[in-house]
């Protein structure tokens, strides 16, 4: 079941509330991808504590101004085969989505390239695999190796 900023593991409570929020997100992308719960926390944890010190105060606000982390998908199965599979930049009919090589879905999409990207490397680092972005028709724009 994916986290809400009303219902998280209690290891998240002394964040800052906008830090909270990203761990969230980041949290159910990496349960959706088929991380072990016991490794998303330390994981979202870490790469949301970075996004907070990087984040200008605005970015911080209109962040939380969103409302709830992104929606996950209920349906979806943990898969822990796409684990080493190279995480992608895809274009997707609401703007750019980032999903696992051979994926059904998407983890998450991004209205932007930008956005979707900084998402894709955080998960690749962690996965120790690759990052593969496309351009708008298809083709390959970069390959990025982690590990």
């Amino acid at each position: 079941m994916p986290w809400t900023m009303n219902d998280y593991p209690s290891s998240l409570k002394n964040l800052p509330k906008a830090t909270r929020k990203k761990a969230i997100d980041i949290a159910n992308a990496l349960m959706d991808e088929g991380y072990q719960e016991e490794n998303t926390i330390p994981i979202a944890t870490k790469q949301a504590e970075e996004w907070y010190h990087n984040a200008t105060e605005e970015e911080r606000e209109d962040y939380l101004k969103k409302g709830e982390p992104t929606k996950r998908t209920t349906n979806q199965h943990s898969r822990p085969e796409l684990l080493d599979k190279p995480e992608m930049v895809v274009p997707h009919e609401d703007g750019w989505a980032v999903q696992s090589k051979d994926a059904k879905t998407p983890a998450k999409i991004f209205s932007k390239k930008s956005d979707a990207i900084e998402y894709g490397k955080g998960i690749a680092q962690n996965k120790q695999t690759r990052l593969i972005i496309q351009k708008q028709d298809g083709s390959k724009q970069e390959d990025i190796h982690y590990g």
